[in-house]
């Protein structure tokens, strides 16, 4: 008796001194949305979580997990390309959901972090002009802006610095498609989320009149701009999944399934929908992610 009683005070005291489990995001509506049903997925399981999404983009989300100051976050399989630069990850490469996703399961296996199942969605970077422009001039794809660009067609874009700077974003645009944007042509917008910037090109904000965008934002038909094709494959395949510190996930060895089960059941028309509720309905992330949750037969 005295053995039970003391292996279930330990128990116990071990239940109620478990490190919490600490949950990032970056800041556009789609990865709240997908952070916030990591946080409530994990709720549900009766773990205990602390919520940190909405932490800030790739480079701050990236630098809290490998220093253990986050457990776990959305990333997208195409940041593989940023993430890892001495791999040299070609476009073949990129542009293939599974080629890239295990490259970075693998290259991110050397440092306490596992990769699991991504969500059959790609979310990668475009760029978005008007409607009236893009009839206008007869833009479809990158190919046709770098036609109209070099015709000294008027153009201003606005964009995060994370689009503009990172190697791997506009400036892949720009050597792919044979273009180079001068600093007149861009308006850099400080933590700036793709609705902000496609406001702006509906808008006319300061001349802008194009913005960085992603695949699955339900912002642009809208705000009545297109999204220009990328037939070269600039850009990588991004597909969002969780990524979890090895050791946490070693020490609760239940949250892969959970969240795998979770992504598995996303699409990009689903993706879209549920963006749409954040950015155009005004609901928050953690409301649209336990409805859709609770729809779903996920949580309780």
């Amino acid at each position: 008796m005295r053995l039970i009683l003391t292996l279930t005070a330990a128990a116990l005291l071990g239940s109620a001194t478990a490190k919490p489990i600490v949950v990032g995001s970056k800041l556009d509506p789609e990865a709240q949305i997908l952070g916030q049903m990591l946080v409530l997925t994990l709720k549900n399981a009766g773990l205990s979580v602390t919520d940190k999404t909405s932490l800030g983009d790739t480079g701050v989300n990236r630098k809290a997990i490998l220093a253990g100051e986050i457990d776990l976050y959305p990333e997208y399989t195409g940041n593989a390309v940023y993430l890892f630069p001495a791999a040299k990850i070609g476009a073949k490469q990129a542009g293939s959901p599974a080629t890239i996703y295990n490259l970075a399961r693998t290259l991110d296996a050397k440092n306490g972090i596992t990769w699991l199942r991504p969500a059959n969605i790609n979310n990668t970077w475009v760029i978005a002009v008007p409607q009236t422009l893009a009839q206008s001039q007869k833009l479809s794809s990158v190919a046709d802006l770098a036609r109209y660009l070099k015709s000294g067609g008027k153009f201003k874009i606005a964009g995060s610095p994370e689009f503009f700077n990172r190697p791997d974003t506009m400036p892949v645009f720009e050597a792919a498609y044979g273009f180079k944007l001068s600093s007149a042509q861009k308006l850099v917008l400080a933590g700036a989320t793709p609705t902000q910037t496609q406001q702006a090109a509906a808008q006319g904000t300061n001349g802008v009149n194009a913005a960085m965008a992603y695949g699955t934002d339900a912002t642009l038909a809208a705000l009545n701009l297109v999204a220009l094709s990328d037939p070269k494959g600039a850009q990588a395949v991004y597909q969002p999944a969780p990524i979890i510190r090895t050791a946490t996930l070693k020490a609760n060895p239940q949250i892969a399934p959970l969240l795998q089960k979770v992504f598995g059941t996303l699409d990009a028309k689903t993706m879209q929908k549920l963006n749409g509720q954040v950015a155009l309905e005004g609901k928050t992330p953690a409301e649209v992610a336990r409805t859709y949750l609770k729809s779903k037969g996920l949580i309780k």
